[in-house]
Protein backbone atom coordinates (compact mmCIF):
# COMPACT_ATOMS: atom_id res chain seq x y z
CA UNK A 1 0.00 0.00 0.00
CA UNK A 2 2.93 2.35 0.63
CA UNK A 3 4.03 2.05 -3.00
CA UNK A 4 0.50 2.27 -4.42
CA UNK A 5 -0.36 5.39 -2.42
CA UNK A 6 3.11 6.92 -2.83
CA UNK A 7 3.29 6.56 -6.63
CA UNK A 8 -0.33 7.67 -7.06
CA UNK A 9 0.44 10.74 -4.96
CA UNK A 10 3.53 11.46 -7.07
CA UNK A 11 1.45 11.23 -10.26
CA UNK A 12 -1.12 13.74 -9.05
CA UNK A 13 1.54 16.08 -7.64
CA UNK A 14 3.45 16.07 -10.93
CA UNK A 15 0.32 16.85 -12.94
CA UNK A 16 -0.64 19.57 -10.47
CA UNK A 17 2.75 21.30 -10.66
CA UNK A 18 2.58 21.56 -14.46
CA UNK A 19 -0.95 23.01 -14.42
CA UNK A 20 -0.10 25.47 -11.64
CA UNK A 21 2.99 26.73 -13.45
CA UNK A 22 1.08 27.27 -16.68
CA UNK A 23 -1.32 29.53 -14.75
CA UNK A 24 1.19 31.27 -12.47
CA UNK A 25 3.55 32.36 -15.25
CA UNK A 26 0.92 34.84 -16.48
CA UNK A 27 0.65 36.70 -13.16
CA UNK A 28 2.34 40.13 -12.74
CA UNK A 29 5.63 40.10 -10.86
CA UNK A 30 4.37 42.80 -8.49
CA UNK A 31 2.41 40.15 -6.53
CA UNK A 32 5.33 37.74 -6.07
CA UNK A 33 5.63 36.49 -2.47
CA UNK A 34 2.34 38.22 -1.67
CA UNK A 35 -0.83 36.40 -0.67
CA UNK A 36 -2.56 38.47 -3.36
CA UNK A 37 -0.89 36.08 -5.81
CA UNK A 38 -2.89 33.18 -4.35
CA UNK A 39 -6.10 35.22 -4.38
CA UNK A 40 -5.58 36.13 -8.05
CA UNK A 41 -4.74 32.55 -9.03
CA UNK A 42 -7.84 31.28 -7.22
CA UNK A 43 -9.86 32.86 -10.06
CA UNK A 44 -8.03 30.84 -12.75
CA UNK A 45 -9.68 27.47 -13.59
CA UNK A 46 -6.40 25.91 -14.78
CA UNK A 47 -4.71 26.74 -11.47
CA UNK A 48 -7.66 25.39 -9.50
CA UNK A 49 -7.37 22.14 -11.45
CA UNK A 50 -3.70 22.01 -10.54
CA UNK A 51 -4.49 22.65 -6.88
CA UNK A 52 -7.13 19.90 -7.00
CA UNK A 53 -4.50 17.47 -8.24
CA UNK A 54 -2.07 18.67 -5.58
CA UNK A 55 -4.59 18.29 -2.75
CA UNK A 56 -5.52 14.79 -3.91
CA UNK A 57 -1.82 13.96 -4.11
CA UNK A 58 -1.26 15.25 -0.59
CA UNK A 59 -4.12 13.10 0.70
CA UNK A 60 -2.67 10.00 -0.95
CA UNK A 61 0.74 10.96 0.37
CA UNK A 62 -0.73 11.14 3.87
CA UNK A 63 -2.18 7.65 3.42
CA UNK A 64 1.24 6.43 2.31
CA UNK A 65 2.79 7.99 5.43
CA UNK A 66 0.21 6.15 7.50
CA UNK A 67 1.54 2.85 6.16
CA UNK A 68 5.28 3.55 6.01
CA UNK A 69 8.19 5.62 7.18
CA UNK A 70 9.16 9.02 5.81
CA UNK A 71 12.46 7.60 4.58
CA UNK A 72 10.48 5.15 2.43
CA UNK A 73 7.67 7.45 1.25
CA UNK A 74 9.70 10.58 0.42
CA UNK A 75 11.86 8.94 -2.27
CA UNK A 76 8.69 7.67 -3.95
CA UNK A 77 7.34 11.23 -4.09
CA UNK A 78 10.40 12.38 -6.06
CA UNK A 79 9.02 10.46 -9.03
CA UNK A 80 6.45 13.26 -9.43
CA UNK A 81 8.93 14.73 -11.91
CA UNK A 82 8.44 11.72 -14.21
CA UNK A 83 4.68 12.30 -14.26
CA UNK A 84 5.14 16.06 -14.71
CA UNK A 85 7.32 15.34 -17.71
CA UNK A 86 4.73 12.98 -19.19
CA UNK A 87 2.02 15.65 -18.97
CA UNK A 88 4.35 18.33 -20.33
CA UNK A 89 5.25 15.98 -23.18
CA UNK A 90 1.55 15.44 -23.96
CA UNK A 91 0.88 19.20 -23.89
CA UNK A 92 3.83 19.97 -26.17
CA UNK A 93 5.59 18.48 -29.17
CA UNK A 94 9.14 18.05 -27.84
CA UNK A 95 10.33 14.38 -27.87
CA UNK A 96 12.01 12.96 -24.78
CA UNK A 97 15.23 12.00 -26.55
CA UNK A 98 18.14 10.19 -24.95
CA UNK A 99 18.58 12.75 -22.15
CA UNK A 100 14.96 12.41 -21.08
CA UNK A 101 15.17 8.63 -20.88
CA UNK A 102 18.55 8.84 -19.13
CA UNK A 103 17.11 11.17 -16.49
CA UNK A 104 14.06 8.95 -15.98
CA UNK A 105 16.19 5.83 -15.57
CA UNK A 106 18.63 7.56 -13.18
CA UNK A 107 15.80 8.89 -11.00
CA UNK A 108 13.95 5.56 -10.87
CA UNK A 109 17.02 3.43 -10.17
CA UNK A 110 18.33 5.95 -7.63
CA UNK A 111 15.09 5.84 -5.64
CA UNK A 112 15.02 2.03 -5.81
CA UNK A 113 18.68 1.76 -4.70
CA UNK A 114 18.15 4.07 -1.73
CA UNK A 115 15.07 2.18 -0.48
CA UNK A 116 16.55 -1.28 -0.99
CA UNK A 117 19.89 -0.39 0.61
CA UNK A 118 18.52 1.73 3.47
CA UNK A 119 15.53 -0.50 4.27
CA UNK A 120 13.85 2.34 6.23
CA UNK A 121 12.11 1.27 9.42
CA UNK A 122 10.78 2.73 12.63
CA UNK A 123 13.23 2.50 15.49
CA UNK A 124 12.82 2.71 19.22
CA UNK A 125 14.13 5.05 21.84
CA UNK A 126 13.35 8.39 23.41
CA UNK A 127 13.51 11.65 21.46
CA UNK A 128 13.70 14.68 23.76
CA UNK A 129 11.49 17.73 23.27
CA UNK A 130 14.63 19.84 22.91
CA UNK A 131 15.77 17.75 19.93
CA UNK A 132 12.26 17.83 18.47
CA UNK A 133 12.10 21.64 18.50
CA UNK A 134 15.74 22.00 17.43
CA UNK A 135 15.07 20.04 14.23
CA UNK A 136 11.95 22.10 13.50
CA UNK A 137 13.84 25.37 14.14
CA UNK A 138 16.66 24.29 11.81
CA UNK A 139 14.21 23.47 9.00
CA UNK A 140 12.33 26.78 9.38
CA UNK A 141 15.58 28.70 9.63
CA UNK A 142 16.97 27.10 6.47
CA UNK A 143 13.80 27.94 4.54
CA UNK A 144 13.95 31.54 5.76
CA UNK A 145 17.60 31.89 4.74
CA UNK A 146 16.84 30.58 1.24
CA UNK A 147 14.04 33.14 0.81
CA UNK A 148 16.23 36.01 2.02
CA UNK A 149 19.01 35.02 -0.38
CA UNK A 150 16.50 34.75 -3.25
CA UNK A 151 15.25 38.29 -2.60
CA UNK A 152 18.81 39.61 -3.01
CA UNK A 153 19.26 37.98 -6.43
CA UNK A 154 17.96 38.95 -9.83
CA UNK A 155 14.73 37.42 -11.09
CA UNK A 156 16.38 34.70 -13.18
CA UNK A 157 18.07 33.14 -10.14
CA UNK A 158 15.14 33.27 -7.71
CA UNK A 159 13.06 30.21 -8.77
CA UNK A 160 15.47 27.48 -7.55
CA UNK A 161 15.90 29.10 -4.13
CA UNK A 162 12.20 29.82 -3.62
CA UNK A 163 11.35 26.28 -4.71
CA UNK A 164 13.99 24.81 -2.41
CA UNK A 165 12.54 26.81 0.49
CA UNK A 166 9.06 25.49 -0.35
CA UNK A 167 10.34 21.91 -0.57
CA UNK A 168 12.04 22.28 2.81
CA UNK A 169 8.75 23.35 4.39
CA UNK A 170 6.83 20.59 2.61
CA UNK A 171 9.24 18.02 4.07
CA UNK A 172 8.49 19.31 7.57
CA UNK A 173 4.78 19.31 6.70
CA UNK A 174 5.03 15.62 5.74
CA UNK A 175 6.65 14.83 9.09
CA UNK A 176 3.96 16.67 11.06
CA UNK A 177 1.26 14.99 8.95
CA UNK A 178 2.57 11.64 10.14
CA UNK A 179 2.51 12.92 13.73
CA UNK A 180 -1.14 13.94 13.22
CA UNK A 181 -1.95 10.37 12.13
CA UNK A 182 -0.38 9.05 15.32
CA UNK A 183 -2.36 11.51 17.44
CA UNK A 184 -5.65 10.43 15.81
CA UNK A 185 -4.80 6.79 16.47
CA UNK A 186 -4.05 7.50 20.13
CA UNK A 187 -6.51 10.25 21.11
CA UNK A 188 -9.01 10.58 18.27
CA UNK A 189 -10.13 13.69 16.38
CA UNK A 190 -10.70 15.62 19.61
CA UNK A 191 -7.12 15.04 20.66
CA UNK A 192 -5.91 16.14 17.23
CA UNK A 193 -7.87 19.40 17.34
CA UNK A 194 -6.44 20.11 20.79
CA UNK A 195 -2.87 19.71 19.48
CA UNK A 196 -0.75 22.28 17.66
CA UNK A 197 0.41 19.94 14.89
CA UNK A 198 -2.60 20.20 12.52
CA UNK A 199 -2.41 24.00 12.61
CA UNK A 200 1.31 23.78 11.95
CA UNK A 201 0.58 21.56 8.94
CA UNK A 202 -1.93 24.13 7.63
CA UNK A 203 0.48 27.05 8.10
CA UNK A 204 3.31 25.15 6.38
CA UNK A 205 1.01 24.16 3.51
CA UNK A 206 -0.13 27.74 2.83
CA UNK A 207 3.37 29.23 3.16
CA UNK A 208 4.89 26.48 1.00
CA UNK A 209 2.17 27.00 -1.60
CA UNK A 210 2.91 30.74 -1.74
CA UNK A 211 6.64 30.09 -2.21
CA UNK A 212 5.94 27.47 -4.88
CA UNK A 213 3.65 29.74 -6.90
CA UNK A 214 6.15 32.61 -6.60
CA UNK A 215 8.86 30.31 -7.96
CA UNK A 216 6.58 29.20 -10.81
CA UNK A 217 5.74 32.84 -11.54
CA UNK A 218 9.37 33.98 -11.59
CA UNK A 219 10.61 31.57 -14.24
CA UNK A 220 10.21 28.34 -16.21
CA UNK A 221 9.29 25.11 -14.49
CA UNK A 222 12.71 23.66 -15.31
CA UNK A 223 14.30 26.23 -12.98
CA UNK A 224 12.12 25.46 -9.95
CA UNK A 225 10.78 21.89 -10.05
CA UNK A 226 14.16 20.10 -9.65
CA UNK A 227 14.97 22.07 -6.50
CA UNK A 228 11.47 21.49 -5.12
CA UNK A 229 11.64 17.78 -5.91
CA UNK A 230 15.03 17.33 -4.21
CA UNK A 231 14.44 19.53 -1.16
CA UNK A 232 11.20 17.92 0.04
CA UNK A 233 12.48 14.35 0.47
CA UNK A 234 15.79 15.48 1.99
CA UNK A 235 13.91 17.64 4.50
CA UNK A 236 11.34 14.92 5.19
CA UNK A 237 13.93 12.20 5.73
CA UNK A 238 15.91 14.55 7.98
CA UNK A 239 12.81 15.25 10.08
CA UNK A 240 11.93 11.56 10.19
CA UNK A 241 15.35 10.67 11.54
CA UNK A 242 15.48 13.81 13.67
CA UNK A 243 12.29 13.41 15.71
CA UNK A 244 10.20 10.47 14.43
CA UNK A 245 12.43 7.49 15.26
CA UNK A 246 13.03 6.63 11.59
CA UNK A 247 16.17 4.61 11.02
CA UNK A 248 18.23 3.46 8.04
CA UNK A 249 20.69 0.61 7.78
CA UNK A 250 24.16 1.98 8.44
CA UNK A 251 26.50 -0.83 7.42
CA UNK A 252 29.32 0.36 5.13
CA UNK A 253 27.82 -1.33 2.05
CA UNK A 254 24.33 -0.01 2.82
CA UNK A 255 25.62 3.54 3.26
CA UNK A 256 27.59 3.27 0.02
CA UNK A 257 24.52 2.16 -1.95
CA UNK A 258 22.37 4.83 -0.29
CA UNK A 259 24.89 7.47 -1.35
CA UNK A 260 24.91 6.12 -4.91
CA UNK A 261 21.12 6.06 -4.95
CA UNK A 262 20.77 9.64 -3.70
CA UNK A 263 23.37 10.88 -6.19
CA UNK A 264 21.65 9.08 -9.08
CA UNK A 265 18.20 10.36 -8.07
CA UNK A 266 19.40 13.97 -7.76
CA UNK A 267 21.17 13.70 -11.13
CA UNK A 268 18.01 12.33 -12.71
CA UNK A 269 15.90 15.10 -11.18
CA UNK A 270 18.07 17.86 -12.60
CA UNK A 271 18.40 16.19 -16.02
CA UNK A 272 14.63 15.84 -16.27
CA UNK A 273 13.92 19.28 -14.82
CA UNK A 274 16.08 20.98 -17.42
CA UNK A 275 14.84 18.89 -20.34
CA UNK A 276 13.32 20.98 -23.19
CA UNK A 277 9.99 19.16 -22.80
CA UNK A 278 9.32 20.97 -19.52
CA UNK A 279 7.29 24.20 -19.85
CA UNK A 280 9.57 27.13 -20.66
CA UNK A 281 7.41 30.11 -19.77
CA UNK A 282 8.33 33.74 -20.28
CA UNK A 283 9.69 36.17 -17.77
CA UNK A 284 7.87 39.44 -17.50
CA UNK A 285 9.46 42.78 -16.63
CA UNK A 286 8.61 44.43 -13.34
CA UNK A 287 5.60 46.75 -13.63
CA UNK A 288 7.77 49.68 -12.54
CA UNK A 289 9.86 49.22 -15.67
CA UNK A 290 7.04 48.80 -18.15
CA UNK A 291 7.43 52.32 -19.46
CA UNK A 292 10.82 51.22 -20.80
CA UNK A 293 9.34 48.42 -22.91
CA UNK A 294 9.62 48.93 -26.67
CA UNK A 295 6.29 49.50 -28.39
CA UNK A 296 5.62 46.72 -30.93
CA UNK A 297 5.33 47.67 -34.54
CA UNK A 298 1.84 48.16 -35.93
CA UNK A 299 0.20 44.82 -36.41
CA UNK A 300 3.00 43.10 -34.47
CA UNK A 301 2.44 40.66 -31.68
CA UNK A 302 3.75 41.98 -28.33
CA UNK A 303 4.12 38.39 -27.11
CA UNK A 304 5.97 37.16 -30.20
CA UNK A 305 8.76 34.68 -29.69
CA UNK A 306 12.37 34.71 -30.87
CA UNK A 307 11.37 34.43 -34.51
CA UNK A 308 9.90 37.94 -34.35
CA UNK A 309 12.75 39.57 -32.52
CA UNK A 310 14.40 39.59 -29.09
CA UNK A 311 12.25 38.95 -26.06
CA UNK A 312 12.35 40.20 -22.50
CA UNK A 313 14.23 37.35 -20.97
CA UNK A 314 13.49 33.78 -21.82
CA UNK A 315 15.43 31.34 -19.72
CA UNK A 316 18.22 31.04 -22.27
CA UNK A 317 18.68 34.77 -22.73
CA UNK A 318 21.00 35.10 -19.75
CA UNK A 319 20.71 37.78 -17.07
CA UNK A 320 18.92 40.90 -18.21
CA UNK A 321 20.59 44.26 -18.01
Amino acid sequence: MVYIFGLSAACLLGFGFVLQQHAAEHEPLSVMLSYKLLLDLAKVPLWLAGIGCMVAGQILGSLALGHGDLAKVEPLLTTNLLFAMLLARWMGEQPLGWSGWLGAIALSLGVAAFILAGRPHTGHGHITQARHWLVIACVLGLAGILVLIALRLDLLHRPPLLAAAAGTLFGLQDALTRVCGSIIGARGIGGLLASWQPYGVLALAVTGLLLTQSAFEAGPLRLSLPALTVAEPLSGIGCGIGFLHDELHTTPSALAWQTVGVAAAITGVFVLGRHPVMPGGKRRPDPADRHHEPVPAEGGDPTAGPADGPTHGGPSDGPSA
